[in-house]
């Protein structure tokens, strides 16, 4: 069992920045994929950033250069530093874990295949606004 635990959402102008941060506890980072996907009203969920054990990010194309994604094994926390947000940013935003001892894993591909093995966060908003 793995409890996740969002933090660092709010409302932000156009072109600002924001924090996530995700806290788990019941099992390490180290032995599982993490990421974040976040679901605008309306839509569907999407995937924003992952990063595997060994620390490999993956971004969508949306998000690439503007976000970064990184976690710290000791604290096991995991982030998200958003940059240049844009209206389109806004939504709800979730992070994410599913096991695997895979240090290179393609995390995407286990996100989408195991969700028997994935846990979920309760989700932090955030509100871009021009």
């Amino acid at each position: 069992q793995v409890v996740l635990v969002e933090s660092g959402g709010g409302s932000v102008q156009s072109g600002g920045s924001l924090r996530l941060s995700c806290t788990a506890s019941g099992d390490t980072l180290g032995r599982c994929c993490m990421g974040w996907f976040r679901q605008a009203p309306g839509k569907g969920r999407e995937e924003v950033a992952t990063i595997n054990n060994s620390g490999g990010p993956r971004y969508a194309d949306s998000v690439r250069g503007r976000f970064t994604i990184s976690k710290d094994d000791a604290a096991n926390t995991l982030y998200l530093q958003m940059g240049s947000l844009k209206a389109e940013d806004t939504g709800m935003y979730y992070c994410a874990a599913v096991r695997t001892a895979d240090r290179y894993a393609d995390c995407r591909w286990h996100f989408s295949r195991r969700p028997d093995l994935t846990y979920w966060g309760q989700g932090t908003q955030v509100t871009v606004t021009s």
